[in-house]
């Protein structure tokens, strides 16, 4: 869809129209049900002191990142309320790194939820294809736990639909990877705006 835009598009002008246009509409694909079912979790997450675990790859992992900040310290800040314990596992260049080396790319969440996983936590995971080895290795690892699995994802959805208590799947084309993450990155200001107006009342 997006070569098509882009082939048909005389200047960037005219590209960035139909962007926002087919941006919309891929968003328009979520089932906002699957929103409200994702703040309920959260809240239950922040009423127990639980950690939600964060993970993702390339730009996906930098949304993971982002939520870390936007979902947890920056409402902290803002609120002076207490907010949500959010750990990102794709930043730790000196882990990932070891564990990559070491044990396997594929095992480089995994392994660190082995180290800090504990009954009652959960699992966010921001992926397009929801097919990568090693965010699948680690949901397993959680289903094995009972953990609880949430997931943000494009495409078609992809094998982490079957492992994910609950998925928001923005349908997309295949391989249009820059319009899943822009949902994704919606998604996370969405929560972090309303959860910092839910907390300063």
């Amino acid at each position: 869809m997006l070569k098509k835009y882009l082939s048909k598009s005389k200047d960037i002008n005219s590209f960035s129209k139909k962007y926002i246009n087919y941006l919309h509409n891929v968003f328009s694909t979520l089932d906002l049900k699957k929103l409200n079912d994702l703040e309920k979790e959260f809240l239950k997450l922040r009423s127990r002191n639980s950690t939600l675990f964060s993970i993702g790859n390339g730009g996906a992992a930098a949304t993971s990142m982002t939520l870390a900040n936007d979902v947890g310290f920056d409402i902290l800040k803002k609120t002076k309320k207490k907010g949500f314990k959010i750990v990102n596992l794709s930043d730790n260049n000196s882990i990932i790194t070891a564990i990559a080396n070491d044990v396997g790319y594929d095992k480089i969440f995994v392994e660190q939820l082995k180290l800090h996983y504990k009954k009652k936590d959960a699992l966010i995971i921001f992926s397009a294809s929801g097919n990568s080895k090693n965010i699948l290795d680690a949901a397993k690892w959680i289903k094995n736990k009972k953990g609880k699995i949430f997931s943000i994802v494009g495409f078609d959805g992809g094998k982490i639909k079957k492992y994910s208590d609950i998925c928001l799947h923005f349908k997309s084309q295949k391989n249009e990877y820059g319009p899943v993450e822009d949902c994704q990155l919606i998604v996370n200001h969405i929560l972090a705006h309303w959860f910092q107006n839910k907390f300063s009342k």
